[in-house]
């Protein structure tokens, strides 16, 4: 592993892909919990998410925040995926939060119509953890126009939907907030262009992207046998459609949920970090260094 500064140290296969990800999820890094709220009720529980404070912050800053969303397949998952991405972020500067969401069970999600129903609650959920974030943006230190999205797996789906998807709000949500972006970190998120996201127009992604979408990274492995092209795929149709601040990095040979763990967790940071910077959403140079065993991430053409 290298450090951070010394201030911290077919649906059945997507099931099991999503399984074997939590197990390896970078919850192996030891990170305690950020600040805890509710952002609502659903699905009969509360919904709570996670926020970590820059070190300098105050509540009268106006930073940029970053919510990152878990992975598990839209039915599993938790906090800890994405606690040590946030807790990082926040070393750098940003107000960075975990969201959880509505999952219905496996055991019940293949009795929905249409098949993909199961990821409508979770999309939901998404927006409303944004429009709490910008709501609740004097109190955090937050700037409600500066706000970036990011998840892995279903997480990176969810997030990026919960941005264009039209439909699927709470009526329950403020009024008059948006949830727009300025920016996307996306780990092996989970668009495909077969499956249950084909049949429901508002969960998929292909019906869904547009000219003008904020500048997003994405990261990939090579060797994701559930997820082989998804991303690329969505890159292709985005550049195609006129956007140019894209970029997909790979990591040659690597499975689905490669980012979870080291050294790939801070290989992909590091690149996070720069593109921020490149984006004027961070400022300086990532404390993070190549790691001596020279695994690096490639940046696909």
């Amino acid at each position: 592993m290298f450090l951070l500064m010394a201030a911290f140290v077919s649906l059945a296969h997507a099931d099991k892909v999503n399984k074997d990800a939590a197990a390896a999820d970078t919850s192996a890094i030891t990170v305690k919990p950020g600040k805890r709220y509710i952002y609502k009720e659903s699905g009969g529980k509360p919904q709570a998410l996670e926020v970590y404070f820059p070190p300098d912050w105050k509540a009268t800053d106006k930073r940029p925040g970053v919510m990152m969303f878990h992975g598990g397949g839209w039915t599993g998952g938790d906090l800890r995926q994405f606690r040590y991405e946030c807790k990082y972020l926040a070393s750098r500067g940003l107000v960075a939060a975990t969201a959880d969401y509505q999952m219905i069970p496996r055991t019940k999600k293949n009795a929905l119509k249409p098949a993909g129903a199961y990821m409508r609650v979770c999309v939901t959920d998404g927006k409303s953890a944004i429009r709490w974030m910008k709501q609740h943006s004097a109190e955090l230190g937050v700037d409600p126009d500066r706000i970036i999205v990011g998840g892995g797996s279903a997480g990176g789906h969810i997030a990026v939907l919960a941005t264009l998807t039209p439909g699927l709000n709470d009526p329950n949500d403020p009024k008059g907030i948006d949830t727009k972006v300025v920016a996307y970190l996306l780990f092996n998120p989970a668009f495909y262009p077969t499956g249950p996201q084909m049949q429901d127009d508002e969960v998929n992604i292909f019906k869904q992207l547009k000219p003008d979408l904020a500048p997003a990274i994405f990261f990939h492995g090579t060797k994701d046998t559930w997820l082989p092209d998804g991303a690329a795929q969505v890159v292709k149709q985005l550049k195609a459609l006129g956007n140019k601040d894209v970029e997909l990095w790979l990591a040659q040979d690597q499975p689905h949920g490669f980012f979870n763990k080291e050294p790939w967790a801070d290989l992909t940071l590091a690149e996070a970090d720069r593109f921020l910077v490149k984006h004027g959403l961070l400022k300086g140079k990532s404390p993070l260094t190549p790691p001596a065993t020279g695994e690096k991430l490639d940046k696909a053409p």
